[in-house]
């Protein structure tokens, strides 16, 4: 757990962030993790300054943009695609549906490198994965350990789809845009995280954003206040709201997504929150993942690091590498970032749409990336029930256990997946989205 209050997790990891985004911090990295190990607060609060005071290195190659106006005239340059205005409504369901089974799918491992991933799920007889994740007693020697949720994750602990935050984040997002439609602003966002959202119930960027405005920040400060988690994969989970109200029109879902990331994040966690928007709005259009991801790469600076990764990933396939070839790519290049950073997980995202096949498999394809398992999952399962419609989730893994959700939004505690995918369709007719 990164802790958001405490110097001995903020310092080593903001040094860590800034070793990653082109600053030379290799050395005050070290210093950062030494002083967190022995509790030397005088010697944290010293390097937390130096950080601050770090240039840009000169050799610094990528062109990553922080400008509103620019990222937003970046947006308009993706294209719209056709809908199936009859189509849409099992195409909400199936985006639900494929969320809320693909995070349970991961939740358990979340965490877990790739090759404890498959350790796990070998001992458990079940790789490639079929289906949600099983205990597996003994614990399989020099696998790190699960999840503290997976004792009510994994397979037969639940009734309901269990509570996460990456279901969290989509449902709050439907009621911010049934309260305030085309505009809601990003004050507006950080009065519904503070009125509908437990604080423990948020994490890195955003419980970081979350206690700078509970100690009455602005809004223009809660992504770079004491926040090193600013381009992790935080603003990318919040995405698929922005994608369902703008069917076909990635550009619009992206513009949207920006208002909303902006509140926790920058450069790339907000080209990650963009693209995932746009990503759900085109798949919501088109049957096919690599047109989807096509369209969605539009949104991203193409200077970025983001973009360098999910470009390498394309043309990975576009070559005809198999998928464990790409995520050995994956782990030679991106390997060196934080397991819930945006860049490695969009990629292992990337991959198992283009890579997978079925849904079931598309799901196994993400989830052995490693990482951050339960987010992506949520996101692959997400655009794959959006490009292939809700009969595409089997009904195994839907059975009784994926028709309510459990919730910490105020208010929409149980809720059926059902009644979600009719306010989606409700609103996106009522704010002209299609």
């Amino acid at each position: 757990m990164h802790d958001v209050l405490d110097p001995r997790d903020l310092v080593p990891d903001e040094a860590e962030q800034r070793a990653h985004s082109g600053y030379d911090a290799g050395g005050l990295l070290e210093d950062a993790r030494a002083a967190a190990a022995a509790s030397d607060y005088p010697a944290l609060t010293l390097i937390a300054a130096r950080l601050d005071e770090l240039p840009l290195a000169a050799d610094w190659t990528y062109d990553e943009p922080d400008d509103e106006a620019v990222l937003l005239e970046l947006a308009q340059t993706a294209s719209t695609l056709p809908i199936d205005q009859d189509g849409l409504r099992d195409r909400f369901r199936g985006a639900w549906l494929g969320r809320a089974v693909g995070n349970t799918m991961g939740k358990p491992i979340e965490g877990l490198g790739r090759r404890d991933v498959e350790t796990y799920l070998r001992a458990g007889g079940d790789w490639p994965q079929t289906g949600f994740v099983r205990l597996v007693h003994p614990h399989p020697a020099g696998v790190g350990p699960l999840h503290p949720d997976a004792p009510v994750s994994a397979l037969g602990t639940f009734s309901d789809v269990p509570r996460d935050d990456d279901i969290d984040w989509t449902i709050l997002g439907l009621h911010m845009l049934e309260q305030h439609g085309r505009d809601l602003t990003t004050d507006d966002i950080a009065t519904a995280w503070l009125d509908r959202l437990p604080f423990t119930q948020t994490f890195t960027a955003e419980r970081a954003a979350y206690r700078n405005l509970i100690q009455g920040r602005s809004a223009t400060e809660t992504a770079t206040h004491v926040n090193p988690y600013r381009e992790w994969i935080g603003a990318l989970i919040r995405a698929d709201i922005f994608g369902f109200v703008h069917p076909g029109d990635p550009a619009a879902a992206a513009a949207d997504a920006l208002v909303d990331a902006r509140l926790s994040h920058v450069k790339n966690g907000i080209y990650g929150e963009m693209w995932a928007a746009a990503l759900v709005a085109a798949a919501l259009a088109t049957d096919d993942a690599r047109v989807a991801l096509d369209a969605a790469l539009a949104v991203v600076p193409a200077g970025s690091r983001l973009a360098e990764a999910l470009r390498g990933i394309a043309e990975l396939h576009t070559t005809g590498v198999d998928h464990t070839a790409a995520l050995d790519w994956l782990d030679e290049h991106l390997g060196h970032y934080n397991w819930v950073h945006t860049i490695n997980n969009a990629a292992i995202i990337a991959a198992g749409l283009l890579w997978g096949t079925s849904f079931t498999d598309t799901l196994a394809k993400t989830i052995a990336g490693g990482n951050d398992t339960d987010s992506n999952g949520a996101t692959a399962g997400s655009v794959y029930g959006a490009l292939h419609g809700s009969d595409s989730i089997p009904a195994a893994l839907v059975g009784t256990t994926h028709s309510r959700i459990r919730s910490a939004v105020r208010g929409f505690d149980g809720i059926t997946v059902e009644e979600l995918a009719d306010r989606t369709h409700a609103l996106l007719h009522r704010i002209g989205g299609a």
